[in-house]
């Protein structure tokens, strides 16, 4: 009866557990770790209570913007966090730049990923031709990410008119910027 009334303590103290660090570093498409696509922007800091948050203004010729940048306590960039309106501490998140390549999908992508694992894990829903790179965006995940050109085949490297298929794209191309849109 001790043993069984033990047992019991244990299973309820480790269900009373903290979330697993790995949880806490999952992309999803409406989450990143414990950021949610509807927490507000005057909660970051709690949420990231245990890395440094620091707001920077971009300011070009005809706007500005807010970012917000996550850093490790190594000063290490993890997140780089575009809100939905600037000058408003309510507004949610519009954009998630990953840097950090302990942030993955349930599947295992990274920003460490290769072209390769990445189509074997998701359906590609396009892919957009810019000057310098290849945006691939992924269906149902809201993840979107580029690949550097050098790793694209054929004339759609060099003329941005011509449409990239997957089967142009090298597969150990690395991912260049990875990100997760919720706007």
């Amino acid at each position: 009866m001790r043993l069984l009334s033990a047992l019991s303590i244990i299973l309820v103290l480790n269900a009373c557990q903290p979330s697993k660090p790995a949880e806490s570093l999952l992309i999803q498409p409406n989450q990143i770790g414990l950021l949610q696509k509807d927490t507000p922007i005057y909660t970051l800091d709690s949420i990231f209570k245990n890395d440094s948050v620091v707001k920077r203004r971009i300011n070009s010729r005809f706007s500005s913007q807010d970012e917000f940048i996550v850093y490790s306590k190594e000063g290490q960039e993890r997140l780089v966090l575009i809100p939905k309106n600037d000058f408003d501490s309510t507004s949610t998140v519009a954009n998630i730049q990953i840097k950090d390549s302990l942030f993955h999908t349930e599947k295992g992508i990274s920003i460490q990923s290769t072209f390769k694992k990445i189509q074997e894990h998701y359906k590609i829903s396009r892919i957009e031709n810019t000057v310098r790179t290849a945006v691939i965006f992924l269906n149902d995940q809201n993840l979107y990410l580029s690949i550097d050109k050098e790793f694209v085949s054929g004339d759609a490297r060099y003329n941005t008119n011509l449409p990239i298929e997957s089967s142009q794209i090298k597969d150990d191309a690395t991912i260049k910027h990875f990100y997760l849109g919720w706007d």
